[in-house]
């Protein structure tokens, strides 16, 4: 078949965007035999018309539409980020008929509610590799798709709701497609890899366990490299490893590391890391692979909100793993989340106070937590009152402990520390 895979994102809210979940499904759907053209509508100046335009030289068979967010996470003033979408695809449907499919972790989130919103025929739920060339296999030969995990449409729910993919390995790398729509030596461009998927940990307000599983799948350390080799020849020197947790399991990105070690192709990175878990010979070893920055996802310096937010590290722990990092010349950039429930003016003054004396390269704070379906804080929002049992959360609901908001932006402003979305 003719496919078209289109990366729908086009916020900028932190740094550009590279489309790395639409780059694997589409290399997949080559892989199994498909002609597919992609399109990433980052940086276009009118993206109906950049849509119409591909559409109107591909004449694809099916379109596959990759939904990265459904809002920016912005309780002060939230950015509704599928009304940038539905006209997307109510161009699809002026310019094709052809089928439109969505994917992408906001489809996944919310299935039924986006496929609805959207008014688009089909979505892959969870991970599309395997799901999305499959269901391209039945349309082409006119059969019905309803058995395939993952797979919704207008009224049907499938009975294994999440795709997923066993063996990361067996999966084609995304490719020059991935960057072929940036500039790869602007020093705010940088090339995204996965090394795992999964979280097992289970925090009372993430979503991460909707869209990837709670079971832990990693690639081969080899094949890891291997790729990262590829785009260091292919002109991308600086990359971010967008696993949810980089540092677990430990065996694992220590070997990761030594093989980057080995490369030697001055390749600089940065990731996400959970933090504990990082002893003196982790670090010392992604410092000498190349990692220049962590992002700290600590949330709070208050242990009674840590343990609230089913966090499994204390203050103490954050500021050793701080340290260690700082000694080893990597950047920590550190986030907090205040207004969860429990929260207090003094858990709140804690957390500050906390994060200010770790000396951090950056800190962003989150105020007010973003409610997703199936969480543990969906649930205390539903017993307070916050939100309606039958509310399906697509549009952006938050949870703010009364009383709290205002005094805390008032005290961020007098510590001047701004406040602002974290997608």
């Amino acid at each position: 078949m003719r496919v078209l895979v289109v990366a729908a994102n086009t916020e900028r809210i932190n740094l550009p965007t590279l489309p790395l979940g639409a780059a694997l499904v589409a290399a997949a759907a080559a892989a199994h035999g498909h002609d597919v053209a992609f399109l990433d509508l980052m940086g276009e100046a009118d993206p109906e018309l950049a849509l119409r335009r591909e559409i109107g030289v591909t004449r694809p068979d099916a379109i596959g539409v990759s939904v990265r967010n459904i809002d920016d996470q912005e309780m002060a003033r939230p950015a509704f980020l599928l009304d940038k979408v539905r006209p997307l695809i109510a161009a699809c449907r002026s310019a094709s008929a052809a089928p439109v499919i969505l994917g992408g972790a906001g489809f996944t989130l919310f299935p039924e509610a986006v496929l609805r919103y959207l008014d688009a025929d089909l979505g892959v739920c969870g991970e599309g590799e395997e799901a999305f060339p499959a269901l391209l296999d039945r349309l082409e030969i006119g059969s019905d798709a309803w058995d395939l995990p993952g797979v919704f449409g207008p009224g049907h729910r499938p009975a294994e709701r999440r795709a997923a993919v066993a063996d990361l390995d067996t999966l084609p790398e995304p490719g020059p497609r991935l960057w072929a729509s940036a500039d790869v030596a602007r020093p705010d461009v940088w090339g995204p890899v996965q090394t795992r998927r999964g979280c097992p940990f289970r925090c009372s307000y993430c979503s991460t366990p909707l869209i990837e599983g709670c079971h832990l799948r990693c690639r081969s350390p080899q094949l890891v490299a291997e790729q990262l080799a590829r785009m260091a020849a292919a002109g991308v020197q600086r990359v971010q490893f967008v696993d949810n947790v980089f540092n677990i399991p430990r065996d694992h990105v220590l070997a990761l590391c030594r093989r980057i070690s080995a490369l030697d192709a001055g390749v600089e990175w940065q990731c996400i890391v959970y933090p504990s878990r990082l002893d003196e010979e982790l670090v010392s070893a992604m410092a000498e692979a190349g990692c220049r920055a962590v992002s700290l996802g600590f949330e709070s310096g208050d242990d009674r909100m840590l343990r609230a937010y089913r966090k499994h590290f204390n203050a103490a722990e954050v500021r050793r793993v701080s340290e260690l990092l700082a000694g080893h010349g990597i950047g920590r950039f550190g986030f907090l989340l205040l207004g969860g429930p429990g929260e207090t003016r003094a858990s709140v003054t804690a957390s500050l106070d906390f994060a200010q004396s770790l000396g951090l390269d950056l800190l962003r704070v989150t105020v007010g937590v973003r409610i997703y379906p199936g969480t543990e804080l969906a649930d205390a929002a539903q017993a307070e009152h916050v939100i309606a049992r039958d509310d399906d959360l697509l549009r952006p609901r938050f949870y703010m402990t009364p009383d709290l908001e205002a005094w805390i932006h008032d005290e961020l402003a007098q510590r001047g520390i701004g406040a602002g979305p974290r997608i």
